[in-house]
């Protein structure tokens, strides 16, 4: 029998805002700007040439994160701007904060960045003031680096700025990433209001196969604005990069994904959030391993315990738990599945316990369809069957708005 003991270690999140500000060559614009590697992925925040003059003269807001950085050195946007002379008034922070530092679901507040002095206001739950800070500047720029699922809440957090700024009269620039995941399309799309959640914005499939350009691009183009009175909007795309192409994020995007895999495994595993099963959270491999207090899941074993700035709430805590060992998945080629939901939805005892949150399961899934085809023994082909023709509309609407070659 395999174990894995509880370890104490954690990788550590750095914000690099201020390193160096005042030192930089005045060359480092062209740096950070050079075009010449053709192999390169080039994601826009790289681009300055492209966006800086669109900021110049203008009051500027930001919503950004530690995921929000520029050239290989990886500094930080915010330094950037500053350095550029760019008048930056303040920053919005989605979930997980300004500095990716806060788990989910805990609370952001208004406060100010320590490294920079910059104003920082959330936009996670409601903001009775957004409004109105939003209204003070000419111009808002959206860099968050999200990971392609419809329950990662960085693309609700895009829609409110688009809100914001359409309802302000304001330009949004939406400095583009390559979606890690944006290599498939899968899972049933969205379409009642009833599972209408953070988790859950918009009427997409579940594995939406989008940059937040693209993303950005259907919620003007579909009128999903309040009124349908789409924001003024301008999207700087990512250079030498398509659908095809496997991309490993530089920056962790939040604290429960800390590598490629967990990425990649968190299309299949988030739904378990709706369940008491763990994911690892807790332990240094979130989103990585899979068990459940029962040596009927499996072999291997693992004991969540506590890791600063992880999950405050840990399913299992503390309770050795049995199952599976996923950190040597073949990341490019894993992709989303229904594959460990049902294995151990089919291994649970007592299956009346399966869905701990049966709500929030639903809102995950944007159905409450897939949980009651779980529950009546459906395989994963029947499933599949059963959204096969609105993901097949989705992916019609999908294709207005794609701003780059696709996998198919």
């Amino acid at each position: 029998m395999k174990r894995l003991a509880p370890v104490l270690l954690f990788f550590a999140l750095t914000f690099t805002a201020c390193a160096g500000g005042n030192t930089q060559n005045s060359d480092k614009s062209a740096e950070i700007d050079t075009t010449s590697e053709k192999d390169r992925i080039i994601p826009a925040a790289d681009q300055l040439s492209a966006y800086l003059p669109l900021l110049k003269g203008k009051k500027v807001g930001l919503m950004g994160n530690q995921t929000s950085v520029v050239g290989e050195e990886q500094e930080h946007l915010v330094d950037v701007l500053l350095r550029e002379n760019v008048d930056l008034k303040f920053a919005f922070a989605p979930e997980h904060g300004f500095r990716g530092d806060i788990e989910r679901g805990e609370k952001v507040d208004n406060t100010v960045d320590k490294k920079t002095g910059l104003t920082l206001h959330t936009l996670y739950g409601e903001n009775a003031k957004a409004d109105s800070i939003v209204g003070s500047v000419d111009v808002m720029i959206f860099d968050l680096q999200d990971v392609g699922a419809r329950f990662y809440t960085y693309v609700a957090s895009m829609h409110r700025v688009m809100q914001l700024c359409a309802n302000q009269g304001k330009k949004v620039i939406v400095l583009d990433r390559p979606n890690p995941n944006g290599d498939q399309v899968d899972g049933p799309v969205r379409k009642d209001d009833k599972f209408k959640a953070n988790i859950s914005y918009h009427k997409i499939a579940m594995i939406h196969g989008l940059t937040v350009g693209e993303l950005a691009k259907m919620i003007n183009g579909e009128g999903w604005l309040d009124g349908g009175k789409p924001c003024d909007l301008e999207v700087i795309p990512v250079k030498n990069w398509d659908h095809s192409t496997p991309y490993e994020l530089p920056v962790v995007p939040s604290p429960s994904l800390p590598n490629y895999p967990s990425v990649r495994l968190y299309m299949s595993l988030c739904l378990f959030e709706g369940t008491d099963i763990s994911i690892g959270r807790g332990t240094d491999w979130p989103f990585q391993v899979v068990g459940y207090p029962d040596p009927v899941f499996g072999e291997f074993t693992f004991t969540p315990g506590t890791r600063p700035g992880m999950a405050a709430h840990v399913e299992q805590q503390d309770n050795l738990c049995y199952g599976i060992d996923l950190r040597d998945v073949d990341a490019v080629n894993e992709k989303f599945t229904l594959k460990y939901l049902l294995d151990f939805y089919n291994k649970m005892p007592d299956k009346s316990q399966f869905f701990a949150r049966p709500e929030f399961f639903d809102k995950l899934a944007g159905t409450d369809e897939l949980r009651k085809q779980i529950l009546a023994g459906k395989t994963e082909s029947e499933i599949r069957d059963s959204w096969a023709e609105d993901l097949k509309s989705y992916k019609e609407m999908r294709a207005k708005y794609l701003m780059y070659a696709d996998f198919e």
